[in-house]
């Protein structure tokens, strides 16, 4: 129940929102320009086009006028002061966190973040169990004050005395790779620019003497038309000391237009590639040889089903494929002769979906998904015989870094923090001082696993992180949270700021929707493409379920997602408006039949479809929801959050989104727009502002659910 003083000025917020609603202009105004396009016959109305334009004044103004309603709602919430306070504290008091751990000459190096600064910095030290060695390397904070520079990934030379950095600015992860000296943290060398960017990332893979490296470029400027400017990345070789000019092409010119280039090396020399065709999981495999007369030669192309290579100490290079085997299975092959028909096998299909890999001396590791948590394996290399180790339970699995003859796992689970362990063949674990603690401790919460059942009939997991003693009365405040799309796996993971929310009686759900990886890649493959509707059908069985078992009603439940997760937001809302009270959608995507016009769209074609096929299209149109908006609905309150720098999911999604939805219900539940200019996709975003975001977010969510 509220309190009095929070009920006054809550009853007042509702008044002023209902003055505005029966306003002629409840919101700003947001012209009807009809612009009609047709796909195979169709003809489609699109009277918000003109939003698309993020340059033009009148786009600027109404973002201005949007922007401003929403801090006018959001900061007339009473309590929103001590919200801020408590996810501040949330945020700020936890200690470091390590990532990206990898090794070379014999130091180890990892990007640290460290609250309250606003970027993470990349550090090095002797060992992760003397972490009184540690030294920063590049610290963003320092080269940028006001948190807008960014580390987007690094690489350490094979001698560990340089590392190359890609840095970007205001969330934009469009980067230039910077090379700085470890010992002084100078930078050294030249700066080398278009490496890195949104559409298709960014690599670096260093040669074995550290003289140079290959990395990944996208075109210069008259190359190629300025429509594919962040498109046709290839493989450039850059020699240390020489300027940029005289970098020299290795390979690309006859990859795809849409190709993602990963970079990796083995201690003897060989390098390897990566390239995927966009987003939608395929991949080829080149290896380049050791020595003056080596050639590129493919291992695997993107029907083989390889979704994952690395380089063993042992001449070998080890493979996960899915090739007739969804969930995956590991091969090896000599480095001297790799062809992949003559590949042997190392662990065959079993219960868990292969994910990580790490080649230890004799022992390879191996992490896996069993629905969601996961699986640690360690394969003796001689005998083939797989051991099972014992993991936190509920827990993930998010890295794996060799290390002699055992492995470092970076290992979380939804109530212990992120921690790196260090395990032997053995199964001996020894958490290392890479461990992350927090002043949110969540020892009186619980985390149930059940299960709902989708509209064919298949059995969709639900994690539910809850408090102990929680009473089924259908009374919880309640998040239903939810991807689903690219093979992507919701796996267990620790957020400081759900402790905010269950303080206040809240039940956070995370479905492992199809569209993931959670269950193999058939899981996957059964809601991408034309069977995209699978993935919302999942998630609305799942809101079905809490309201089924008495978790919560429609009346306390709300809708959050991102990115692809922002897309199932919309289909949700506009398909089933009646199942959810609020929805938060962050840098979403809404137009599927534009989407592709988008540089990182195109990218999004091999996992959504394209227009261009009529079938695609029908199914892309079906769905879309933007074009599913329906004048007259009530509509959930709603929370459309963007950066303006973001070069993964087009802002314009948004502006025309909630265009057409106040349009479509001007006088309902509020539908709000954010967006910020510090910061992109989320990546790179400074600390200050994910405190801001975070406060508004769960200020809307307690407002509309009705959360003291």
């Amino acid at each position: 129940m509220l309190r009095s003083s929070s009920r006054i000025a809550a009853a007042a917020l509702l008044l002023a929102s209902a003055a505005l609603a029966s306003a002629a202009e409840p919101y700003p105004p947001a012209a009807r320009q009809p612009v009609t396009n047709v796909y195979h016959g169709t003809a489609v109305v699109d009277d918000y086009q003109w939003l698309e334009d993020a340059a033009s004044p009148a786009t600027r103004e109404w973002v201005a006028a949007e922007n401003r309603l929403t801090r006018s709602a959001l900061d007339a919430l009473s309590g929103r002061a001590a919200l801020r306070a408590r996810i501040e504290a949330l945020l700020t008091s936890r200690s470091a966190t390590y990532y990206g751990l990898r090794r070379a000459g014999g130091v180890w190096f990892a990007l640290k973040s460290q609250p309250p600064k606003q970027q993470p910095l990349l550090v090095s030290f002797a060992d992760p169990a003397r972490m009184d060695t540690e030294k920063a390397v590049v610290d963003p904070n320092v080269l940028a004050a006001d948190g807008s520079l960014a580390i987007d990934f690094f690489e350490p030379s094979p001698d560990g005395r340089r590392v190359a950095v890609s840095l970007s600015e205001k969330g934009s992860e469009d980067g230039s790779v910077h090379l700085f000296d470890v010992a002084s943290g100078k930078e050294t060398d030249v700066v080398v620019p278009r490496v890195q960017y949104p559409t298709g990332g960014g690599s670096v893979s260093w040669r074995a003497d550290g003289k140079g490296f290959f990395y990944t470029r996208y075109p210069a400027p008259g190359e190629r038309a300025e429509a594919d400017a962040h498109f046709y990345q290839q493989v450039y070789f850059h020699a240390l000391g020489q300027p940029v000019e005289r970098d020299r092409y290795v390979i690309g010119h006859d990859f795809p237009r849409i190709a993602e280039i990963a970079l990796s090396s083995s201690k003897a020399g060989e390098q390897l590639a990566e390239v995927k065709n966009g987003d939608g999981g395929e991949a080829s495999y080149y290896l380049l040889g050791k020595g003056a007369g080596a050639k590129w030669q493919r291992v695997a192309d993107l029907k083989d089903g390889v979704k994952a290579a690395l380089f063993g100490d042992d001449g070998f290079v080890y493979l996960l494929s899915r090739d007739g085997a969804p969930r995956g299975r590991l091969l090896r092959l000599p480095v001297s002769r790799p062809v992949l028909a003559r590949a042997q096998t190392l662990l065959p299909e079993g219960e868990a979906t292969l994910e990580h890999i790490a080649v230890s001396g004799r022992t390879l590791f191996v992490s896996g998904l069993l629905g969601g948590p996961s699986q640690l394996q360690a394969i003796d290399l001689k005998t083939l015989k797989p051991r099972v180790l014992e993991l936190p339970p509920v827990s993930s699995v998010n890295d794996l870094v060799r290390d002699g003859d055992g492995v470092l796992a970076l290992i979380a689970s939804y109530t212990e923090p992120l921690a790196w362990w260090r395990l032997d063949a053995g199964g001996h674990a020894t958490k290392t001082p890479l461990a992350m603690t927090s002043l949110a401790d969540f020892s009186d919460c619980e985390v149930v696993r059940e299960f709902a059942t989708s509209k064919d009939g298949t059995r969709v997991p639900l994690n539910i992180l809850r408090r102990k003693g929680t009473v089924l009365d259908g009374r919880n405040p309640t998040i239903l949270y939810g991807y689903g799309g690219y093979g992507v796996s919701m796996v267990p993971g620790f957020s400081v700021t759900r402790r905010a929310w269950l303080d206040h009686g809240g039940v956070y759900a995370i479905a492992n929707l199809r569209g993931g990886g959670e269950f193999g890649e058939a899981w996957h493959l059964a809601g991408n493409l034309t069977k995209k509707q699978t993935v919302f059908d999942d998630f609305i069985a799942a809101a079905e379920h809490l309201i089924q078992r008495s978790y919560t009603t429609p009346a306390k439940l709300a809708a959050q997602g991102g990115s692809n997760g922002g897309l199932l937001m919309g289909a949700a809302l506009t398909q089933r408006p009646d199942l959810f009270r609020a929805v938060h959608s962050a840098v979403g995507i809404y137009d599927m039949l534009r989407v592709e016009l988008d540089p990182n769209g195109a990218f999004n074609v091999t996992e959504f479809g394209s227009v261009k096929d009529r079938a695609q299209f029908e199914a892309l149109y079906a769905y879309s929801p933007f074009h599913r908006v329906k004048d007259g609905t009530d509509h959930p309150a709603l929370l459309l959050t963007t950066g303006d720098n973001d070069g993964r999911v087009n802002p314009a999604h948004s502006r025309k989104m909630l265009a057409r939805l106040q349009a479509a219900d001007p006088q309902g539940r509020p539908l709000l727009l954010r967006t910020t200019a510090a910061g992109g996709h989320g990546i790179g975003t400074p600390l200050s502002e994910t405190i801001n975001m975070q406060t508004d977010v769960f200020a809307f969510l307690f407002w509309q659910l009705g959360v003291d």
